[in-house]
């Protein structure tokens, strides 16, 4: 009797057991909830500049469907130029529809662009500082577009992205559009090379628009990286150039990046960041400069990153002094 018994019990308990696990990996579709924050304090010239601030908070789902498809949708509320600094704007970050097999990714809607995103995963502490071209505003993040990416072997990698060319916060239609193309070379574990381009065409309306039409050119946007990787530190650097900004003739800009992290344990590291941004004969002087920063990054469980840091922007005009800030960063991110 206990024989039969203990046979009718491993019966019913092993279907169950394989049927949650069958239903745990059924699991398709995630929320995408992400909040960065900080409470800063400038020093000496910017010592009125102090307080509580929300960078972004970023509200939406993805979805993974048959035959190897992914849609995603994202909200980011944060700041504009458009509105007061008291108002948040809601924009779409992401609406896209993607789909891999095997080394192949292509995707299209409004989609994360390639033109910094390699630095930017990398750099790893976007909540803290975002990467150099996003930072400086080379390019923007996402936007609507199409692309392509293959992975040759473990070694080599290309995308290509055809986009608006206008970023995620200026959706509206133009004549112009924006091609780029990305190169990736992983020649030994943890260190990475890659080489990145773009040519961002003057839309009709900017041209018509400007006094002289002579004085209209497209964007071009260079990018080189190298960075090496592994369980102790990462070490990347950065160069990038930026030809006739926002489609203005002879408007360039160039500069350099480089940060280390220094992993302390799985929980604690050290960071430092220096940025040298310059433009084309001084064009825009009152934004040269560079900037250094160094900090300490606690993660405090699975969702939950605090860093306290400090940094300054030395701006290259004469007669401007320099801008010490203290930051206290926070990121929750489900």
């Amino acid at each position: 009797m206990k024989e039969i018994l203990l046979s009718a019990i491993l019966a019913l308990a092993i279907p169950s057991v394989t049927f949650a696990k069958e239903k745990k990996e059924e699991k398709k579709g995630s929320a995408i909830i992400t909040i960065y924050s900080d409470l800063h304090s400038g020093f000496g010239s910017v010592n009125d500049d102090r307080g509580f601030y929300l960078d972004r908070a970023y509200i939406g789902y993805q979805y993974k469907l048959p035959h190897n498809l992914l849609i995603k949708a994202v909200m980011d509320f944060g700041q504009s130029d458009d509105v007061n600094d008291l108002h948040r704007v809601g924009f779409i970050k992401n609406a896209l529809v993607s789909w891999k097999n095997e080394g192949l990714t292509l995707s299209g809607g409004m989609i994360s662009t390639t033109q910094f995103k390699t630095q930017e995963d990398f750099w790893g502490k976007r909540y803290i500082m975002k990467s150099f071209q996003d930072e400086y505003k080379f390019g923007s993040s996402a936007d609507l577009a199409v692309s392509a990416a293959y992975k040759f072997n473990d070694i080599i990698s290309a995308d290509v992205i055809v986009a608006n060319g206008e970023g995620y916060k200026k959706v509206q239609v133009d004549d112009g559009l924006q091609y780029g193309a990305g190169l990736t070379l992983t020649p030994i574990k943890g260190f990475m090379l890659r080489a990145y381009g773009s040519y961002n065409e003057a839309g009709q309306s900017i041209k018509d628009a400007a006094q002289n039409k002579d004085d209209v050119k497209g964007t071009t946007n260079l990018a080189f990286f190298a960075g090496y990787k592994n369980k102790a530190l990462s070490l990347g650097a950065e160069y990038n150039w930026m030809k006739n900004t926002k489609f203005a003739n002879g408007n360039d800009k160039s500069g350099v990046s480089v940060y280390t992290t220094i992993n302390l344990s799985k929980k604690v590291n050290i960071y430092g960041r220096w940025d040298y941004l310059t433009s084309k004969d001084s064009w825009d002087s009152e934004k040269d400069g560079m900037a250094g920063m160094a900090g300490v990054e606690f993660k405090l469980g699975k969702y939950v990153k605090l860093s306290p840091n400090f940094r300054i922007w030395v701006p290259e005009e004469d007669g401007i002094r320099n801008q010490p800030y203290a930051y206290l960063n926070a990121s929750f991110a489900l």
